[in-house]
């Protein structure tokens, strides 16, 4: 049970406080009989002193009753400010990211564009510590795997579980717009999206509309890594023929990419060193300050309670050796006669 900043782990126990209230009505002192009130003066610090040891009462039953019921202080979430950034990864699940850099099925200890991404991305994944991840994939439709959080363990897990074939089909606007849908808008700090794809596709100039309208609103670090096939064309390179989003979707996607109006830098990688090399970069790029919550756990205030409770009982304790005459005692035992042996009864018989 939680209330405000306090709490306590067994609420049952708090049914015996109202047993505190018994020192006021009750005392356990040794009382003095006096034939008439007005025969005893007024003595202010007479009154203080049973004021204050009812208090002491009051406070050593409510300390016991409240150290049982095991109080804590709740804890609270603190914002500190770290290096890091909200990173959203869009990974392309096509059919041909199952083919190694070289444009063919892997064998024996080849690796496909896809595990090596994978792979790689598990690394990048917690190697600061205040970064937050999010992850989606995407071949036809989009599919979210890991929302935005700073459980690096789960998001590579997530990363790993990226490993079934995907469809020759690539829907980069779809994709697109579920990354960025991860990003909170009144959130702080660097925003990054992260692209990994070895190809592209073209995007509806109503969807490009769209897509724009949302880069603008967040306004994204946007790096794109292009996992290209040793041979195929760069995006840089001009068709020979007619260049439209049919004929070069990679150079068109790049140069809708470089129209969005946000921070944008292409990676080429032909082989699991340059993605590595590239990943790296990103990781050199963005080192801006973010704020992020960190939970505080929550205190045991057992101990406190304990120690109010000792500090009545202590009190109590005072009084009644204040009451206590032993010197009285000790007098009245030293005129008590000694019993007499049993030799001297028999002589005395």
């Amino acid at each position: 049970m939680t209330v405000g900043s306090l709490g306590v782990a067994s609420p049952i126990w708090l049914w015996l406080l109202p047993l505190a209230l018994l020192p006021l009505f009750a005392s356990g002192r040794r009382r003095a009989s006096v034939p008439a009130l007005a025969a005893a003066p007024a003595d202010a610090a007479s009154r203080w002193i049973a004021r204050l040891l009812r208090g002491a009462g009051v406070l050593a039953v409510s300390g016991l009753v409240v150290a049982l019921a095991g109080p804590y202080g709740a804890g609270a979430p603190v914002t500190q400010i770290g290096i890091g950034a909200q990173i959203s990864m869009l990974i392309d699940r096509s059919g041909s990211m199952n083919e190694t850099f070289a444009g063919r099925q892997p064998s024996g200890a080849e690796e496909s564009k896809a595990a090596a991404s994978r792979r790689l991305l598990a690394d990048f994944v917690g190697a600061r510590a205040h970064d937050l991840f999010a992850v989606t994939a995407f071949s036809t439709a989009p599919m979210l795997v890991m929302p935005m959080t700073d459980r690096h363990a789960a998001v590579r897990a997530a990363i790993a579980a990226i490993d079934r074939p995907g469809l020759d089909y690539t829907n980069v606007a779809r994709g697109l717009a579920m990354a960025l849908s991860q990003f909170a808008p009144e959130s702080s700090g660097s925003r990054v999206l992260l692209f990994i794809s070895d190809g592209a596709a073209v995007i509806d100039p109503r969807v490009q509309d769209a897509l724009r309208a949302a880069f603008a609103k967040l306004h994204p670090n946007l790096y794109w890594l292009f996992l290209r096939t040793k041979g195929s064309p760069s995006i840089h390179d001009r068709p020979a023929g007619e260049d439209t989003p049919q004929a070069a979707p990679e150079r068109h996607l790049d140069l809708f990419f470089q129209s969005l109006g946000v921070p944008y830098r292409a990676f080429e990688a032909e082989g699991a060193p340059a993605v590595a090399d590239a990943i790296a970069q990103i990781a050199a790029l963005e080192r801006n300050p973010i704020p992020y919550t960190e939970p505080r756990p929550r205190r045991d205030l057992t101990g406190f309670a304990y120690a109010l409770a000792g500090l009545g009982l202590f009190l109590l304790v005072l009084a009644a050796l204040a009451e206590a005459d032993f010197l009285a005692a000790r007098v009245a035992g030293s005129t008590v006669p000694e019993q007499a042996t049993e030799p001297d009864i028999r002589r005395a018989a």
